[in-house]
């Protein structure tokens, strides 16, 4: 593991600033490749493994970094202004790394091994929840994948749609009920070497095209006994994790935001070298397109101050959803406007804006999505004002 991961924070700061620009000019240089072929970027992972940054938010007495918000985000930020279908996989990494101690059900030498397959060999883990019939558990109903008790422990059927990183998951955490006669709800940990699992390379995106986001099919796959994750009962009561509250919405936002930041660069470029004949000078000396950049600014600079604001904790976890929201939104619409601005050469396939513009639409397919966001804010403000 490199020093990345294992000095003092203050170390670890100056590390991140020397590494990170490498970074995220190394994922940009095979962005467009990746876009084109829909192809998983598995070097991009090898680079971040290199760099001991596929722990980084794991528990330091593991061997993980340990690494707070604002750190974490640092780095989203990067992966993303290079590649945010890599940014995007590696924060649902970080995310459960982060909240590992406060997982029902994993024990500790479950937890002890998943950090070390991700310290020493680079092995990424993600959630398997969506599937075609139930579509996103966060909108309630059970899923139809099937945990079978056997003498062994548990045997898994279904399919998982939408699983990002699938190529290359080590481990995953599929959601599934069990076939008692009160059927139980929870997570069954998967090992990519299990049985009767298999990747259906469906994914084929508008954007986020590198994500890898296929279908998972499980048949009579094996489950050891210890990896059942507490199933509950539906409606059960689950402990709420605060940190987590903020910590997805956060870094989720953030995928979105850096992916405009980087339209928002490519676009200034565009205008700054475009010198039609008839102008004799740059559009960057126009006022309208000083004014549309001012524009573009204003909202990546609310941006900042959201997403700066809610990692340093000024803002509490209540407002996690609404940043999210906000951010994505102010995003996709700071992309817009150089989209409409560049006319032709936005869209075309050459230039990488209208690659910007398919994978900043993604941000708002993110659990908490738009109208639960909003009408949960609702309520509280007449629950508020009701209660006084």
């Amino acid at each position: 593991m490199s020093a990345v991961a294992l000095t003092s924070a203050a170390d670890r700061a100056a590390a991140l600033d020397a590494v990170l620009p490498e970074l995220t000019a190394a994922f940009a240089a095979t962005a467009e490749q990746h876009d084109r072929e829909s192809s998983f970027p598995f070097e991009n992972f090898e680079r971040l493994h290199r760099h001991g940054l596929l722990a980084l938010t794991a528990p330091p007495r593991l061997g993980g970094g340990g690494a707070d918000l604002p750190t974490t985000l640092k780095v989203v930020e990067a992966v993303a202004r290079g590649e945010p279908a890599t940014a995007l996989v590696l924060t649902m990494q970080y995310l459960f790394h982060a909240s590992l101690d406060g997982r029902a059900g994993f024990t500790d030498d479950l937890k002890a091994r998943v950090v070390r397959d991700a310290v020493e060999h680079g092995a990424l883990i993600n959630a398997l929840r969506v599937e075609p019939e139930l579509g996103t558990p966060a909108r309630g109903g059970l899923p139809a994948t099937v945990a079978r008790r056997t003498a062994d422990g548990w045997s898994l059927s279904g399919r998982k749609i939408y699983s990002t990183g699938s190529p290359a998951l080590t481990w995953m955490i599929v959601w599934a009920r069990t076939d008692e006669e009160a059927p139980r709800v929870g997570g069954f940990l998967v090992h990519r070497d299990a049985p009767g699992r298999r990747i259906e390379e469906t994914w084929d995106h508008t954007g986020l095209r590198a994500s890898g986001s296929h279908d998972v099919v499980f048949e009579d796959t094996p489950i050891p006994e210890h990896h059942a994750l507490s199933p509950r009962l539906p409606g059960s009561p689950q402990p709420p994790d605060p940190a987590m509250a903020v910590w997805s919405p956060v870094l989720t936002a953030a995928i979105y935001d850096a992916v405009a930041r980087s339209a928002r660069d490519w676009f200034v470029q565009f205008i700054l070298d475009r010198k039609p004949a008839n102008l004799g000078a740059s559009l960057s000396t126009l006022p309208r397109f000083q004014e549309l950049v001012g524009a573009i600014d204003g909202l990546l600079l609310q941006n900042r101050v959201l997403l700066d604001s809610a990692a340093e904790g000024r803002l509490g976890a209540a407002h996690g959803g609404l940043v999210k929201h906000l951010v994505t939104e102010n995003a996709i619409a700071a992309v817009e406007k150089a989209i409409a601005a560049s006319g032709n050469p936005g869209l075309s396939r050459n230039n990488p804006l209208q690659r910007h513009y398919r994978d900043v639409l993604c941000g708002r397919v993110h659990t908490p999505q738009a109208d639960v966001v909003l009408a949960g804010a609702g309520k509280s403000a007449f629950a508020s004002l009701a209660s006084n």
